[in-house]
């Protein structure tokens, strides 16, 4: 593993207070009242938050996509393409 590798992959941790471990999908919301509609935020999550994560957002109408991590630089081109 190179040192840029290890770096990256140290910053992908979950959002959850206090947790540690490594994000395993990327939760893409955005607030209605203050974003505009094709504007994206990111929360990881790891397997152990990600679904009250995304029950979190859901209730507040917020979450637009639950995608794994390897896959966010693709979801968020399509969201900047709507």
């Amino acid at each position: 593993m190179t040192p840029s590798t290890a770096h990256s992959k140290s910053s992908i941790r979950c959002s959850a207070k206090g947790c540690r471990a490594d994000a395993a999908y990327g939760l893409l919301w955005n607030n209605p009242k203050i974003h505009m509609p094709d504007r994206r935020k990111t929360w990881l999550a790891c397997e152990e938050h990600a679904e009250s994560l995304s029950d979190y957002l859901s209730s507040r109408g917020f979450l637009k996509d639950a995608v794994p991590v390897s896959e966010l630089g693709a979801a968020k081109a399509t969201d900047k393409a709507l």
